[in-house]
């Protein structure tokens, strides 16, 4: 890390912040009935972000051990590889078409009723008797506002100061259970990179705002002498850095050219930038990293870890160079699989990664949230509880296959094969062999000897979409 970046990082921690200084470690409180719950949503993290994982190039010592003490789930996904979409179905348990929202923009249109907002995660709870505090990002429908869904609002800071804010509230004595969202903003500065870039490229200044800063902030030193600093400290390049050859044309017409920054990147960019890309949205999820590791070990110093359980997550993740992409929203893996730890101290089995189990974070957290608390989930949900599997309970069944939407297609991942429906232009369907070929650079959609594989899963996706009355894909569905 340059001088740089470590004035950058610790002016983001504010570990000057003496006053917030934590007592002695108090004494571990009795596991009760009815756990706290704890919340951690980072944005824009892709799985393979936490060094746990394996990655090299980042070093994540607060999920490292919070993965640790309790189940890492390998095959979990988001329900929609955007912001606003995948919020929804945190919040609700529902997929984000239910009401009509495909992207971020489709807010302010979403079909929310007084019965969304009265199932919504918290107001399921409050009713229940929790104290329900939501912190950070919230990026919800704009009938979705925290008073509608049932929170109290904590802070809208998105760094450090949330962090400051959830340790305050850790420290108090609580007359009652409570949930406590807490929703960091990184490793999201990272998308300001591309979209700098383009306008440097055009004669235009960096956006002004926080996030843009953040990141240019970053990039100073490093920019002082590119070549060198890339070949010092940036990661490689991965594998699935090309273009697939048979990559679906929607993804060029509809995810990228609709926006001229990602057209430019991936049409310009030279590879020392996509591996300086590479390094800052490591130091992004490090920083991130950081915070998350505060509020961690204020729940510990405040001898919560037997009563509380601790759910962490991301809404999507990044491309992370894949494809010669950055941003998210398609339905590459690196924009669609995320992390997710479930812990709770003697309760969950500690260091277990679940390689088997298909998993959405949009639809089963809130049945998972619910049934740690022994609260009756809405009716007509899709989701399940994860509650069996992270305890490490036998359980006699689990889906053989998962949705998750975009907002121009559809996917559908079973235990080895991967299937994308896209509503138009040339090569509508991509099938991937993700055991032979993770990166998704082989489409075999049009390959005579998978065609019952392809037959399989476009059922798969016809049967869920009738089965949701998913009203987006049942236009253009095969």
């Amino acid at each position: 890390m340059t001088a740089s970046d470590r004035r950058g990082f610790l002016r983001d921690v504010g570990v000057a912040g003496a006053a917030l200084a934590l007592p002695a470690r108090a004494a571990e409180t009795k596991p009760q009935t009815r756990p706290n719950i704890l919340f951690i949503i980072t944005d824009q993290q892709h799985a393979g972000m936490m060094s746990c994982t394996g990655n090299p190039h980042l070093k994540t010592p607060a999920l490292d051990r919070l993965a640790a003490s309790g189940i890492r789930f390998e095959r979990a996904y988001t329900s929609n590889p955007v912001c606003l979409p995948a919020r929804f179905a945190f919040v609700t348990g529902r997929m984000p078409s239910a009401v009509g929202v495909g992207l971020n923009a489709d807010g302010g249109r979403a079909a929310i009723t007084p019965a969304i907002q009265r199932q919504a995660m918290g107001n399921l709870f409050r009713n229940a008797g929790y104290e329900t505090v939501y912190g950070g990002k919230v990026h919800l429908p704009r009938r979705m506002g925290l008073d509608a869904i049932g929170f109290r609002r904590l802070t809208g800071n998105t760094r450090g100061p949330l962090a400051d804010a959830c340790v305050q509230f850790l420290k108090q004595p609580h007359g009652k259970p409570f949930l406590l969202v807490a929703s960091f903003i990184n490793p999201h500065d990272i998308c300001y990179m591309g979209i700098n870039a383009y306008r440097h490229s055009k004669g235009q200044p960096p956006i002004g705002n926080v996030d843009s800063k953040t990141c240019e902030g970053l990039l100073e030193e490093p920019r002082k002498s590119l070549e060198e600093f890339v070949e010092k400290h940036c990661p490689p390049l991965p594998a699935n850095h090309g273009v697939p050859a048979l990559e679906p044309e929607c993804i060029t017409r509809n995810y990228v050219d609709r926006r001229q920054f990602r057209a430019y990147i991936r049409k310009s960019w030279p590879p020392a930038m996509w591996r300086l890309h590479r390094w800052a949205y490591c130091r992004l999820t490090e920083r991130v990293d950081v915070h998350i590791g505060r509020v961690l070990d204020a729940v510990r110093d405040a001898g919560l870890e037997g009563s509380t359980l601790i759910v962490f997550t991301s809404d999507h993740g990044d491309h992370d160079s894949a494809h010669r992409l950055e941003h998210k929203s398609t339905l590459y893996e690196e924009a669609a699989r995320i992390p997710l730890i479930l812990s709770r101290k003697g309760i969950i089995p500690a260091g277990v990664v679940d390689t088997t189990h298909l998993v959405s974070n949009g639809l089963d957290l809130l049945p998972t949230l619910c049934d740690a608390a022994g609260i009756e989930p809405p009716g007509g949900l899709f989701g399940r509880s994860l509650r069996p599997l992270a305890e490490g309970r036998k359980i006699a069944s689990w889906r053989d296959h998962l949705v998750v939407e975009s907002q121009n297609g559809r996917m559908v991942r079973t235990a080895r094969f991967k299937y994308c429906l896209y509503d138009s232009g040339a090569r509508r369907e991509q099938l991937t062999d993700l055991e032979a070929d993770p990166g998704e650079m082989t489409n075999l959609a049009s390959a005579p000897r998978h065609a019952a594989t392809l037959a399989h899963h476009r059922a798969l996706l016809k049967k869920w979409v009738e089965q949701t009355g998913d009203p987006i894909a049942g236009k253009y569905l095969q």
